[in-house]
């Protein structure tokens, strides 16, 4: 995916270019953090390199050979301090990402790893380093072929805006951690049954196959309708979802064969949109989507189907009709699908946003 936010130590990527996020003068004895981890991992070279740039003034990009790393370039890179948020400090750390970008792309690199830049000891608030980090690539990406990981050592350190995660949870909350519990007292039910009974007891994955839907989706339905009518909690209700468009019974009939990869094709025109701006709203890169296009049988991972749903901003019964063509489903049991459903539910189809969420929770991001 062009832009993948990945838990790891940033001098293990195997990139074209990793990202340093320099002290802004070259004395060796200023470094700490992953400054000091990339040149000792890169050896001495590095430090003799950096030495020969300079003082770096916040927001300024330099680009030095990787030496030992296994990248082929290091681009230095100092962020700006943290003061109060009014003195600039925002433009200066998307500039560090837009310098060190556009340097990657004049040497003809195709990947490149960030760290947090300015998230530690400059004082960044992470959830303001975050938010200008991915804006500065989004808007890059929106004009060039670029694979950017955004490489995090500690998960901890990721933080999303404290309301959107409170959201969030109470939305788990009431779809997961109750839905795990219901299912297991209808199975300890039906248990209880088939022994009375004495009947010879299946496995929980059987009964809750061949018995749970039945009994359990109008509970689910009243459960979740409840659910909504206090979802609020004070704060400013969701945006509406889009409206579906009513369709003929011609229509659905003559779409009920489609493969993933021709309802898809079909959706874009009927939504006017071109391929660039489905693919790169749904975090895929060009050729995984020329792959799609040209094979009508292609089948794509569940995160890419999800990724291409949420592109369309489909509402969640086109999403679950659009995944389902590629053998999937949203379930109540998967907490990475209902983060997805709580998105789709408050009509918010930003990817980078979903993806953000999706890491601070713990879970695989959407893309390909």
């Amino acid at each position: 995916m062009p832009l993948e936010i990945v838990r790891n130590d940033i001098t293990e990527m195997k990139v074209d270019v990793v990202v340093n996020s320099a002290h802004p003068t070259a004395d060796a004895d200023g470094m700490g953090g992953a400054d000091a981890a990339i040149h000792r991992a890169a050896g001495p070279e590095l430090l003799k390199a950096r030495r020969e740039i300079g003082d770096i003034a916040a927001g300024d990009a330099y680009i030095t050979p990787a030496f030992r790393l296994p990248a082929k370039y290091v681009v230095h890179t100092a962020g700006p301090i943290w003061q109060d948020g009014r003195h600039g400090e925002r433009e200066r750390l998307a500039q560090c990402y837009e310098n060190a970008l556009r340097l990657a792309v004049g040497h003809h690199c195709r990947s490149i790893a960030f760290p947090l830049i300015s998230a530690g000891a400059f004082g960044f608030p992470p959830e303001i380093a975050i938010a200008t980090a991915t804006q500065a690539i989004r808007a890059f990406l929106a004009d060039h072929e670029l694979h950017v990981y955004l490489v995090v050592f500690d998960r901890k350190a990721f933080r999303i805006s404290s309301a959107l995660f409170g959201d969030v949870q109470d939305y788990l909350d009431r779809n997961y951690l109750e839905e795990l519990y219901e299912e297991e007292c209808l199975l300890e039910e039906q248990t209880r049954r088939r022994r009375a009974l004495d009947l010879p007891c299946l496995g929980d994955e059987a009964v809750a196959e061949a018995e749970a839907p039945s009994v359990m989706a109008p509970r689910r339905r009243a459960k979740r309708s409840a659910a909504e009518t206090t979802a609020t909690g004070g704060r400013a209700a969701p945006k509406a979802a889009p409206e579906k468009t009513p369709r003929s019974l011609s229509d659905l009939l003559d779409e009920v064969d489609d493969t993933f990869s021709q309802a898809l094709l079909r959706l874009i025109s009927a939504k006017g949109k071109t391929d660039p701006e489905i693919y790169k709203r749904a975090n895929i890169d060009r050729k995984h989507f020329a792959k799609i296009r040209k094979n009508p049988n292609y089948q794509p991972g569940k995160s890419t189907a999800l990724a291409l749903a949420i592109a369309l901003e489909l509402n969640l019964d086109e999403t679950k009709d659009l995944i389902g063509r590629a053998g999937y489903a949203l379930s109540h049991s998967n907490k990475a699908d209902i983060i997805v459903e709580y998105f789709i539910e408050q009509a918010e189809y930003d990817i980078f946003t979903i993806n953000e969420t999706l890491f601070a929770f713990g879970q695989p991001c959407l893309g390909a």
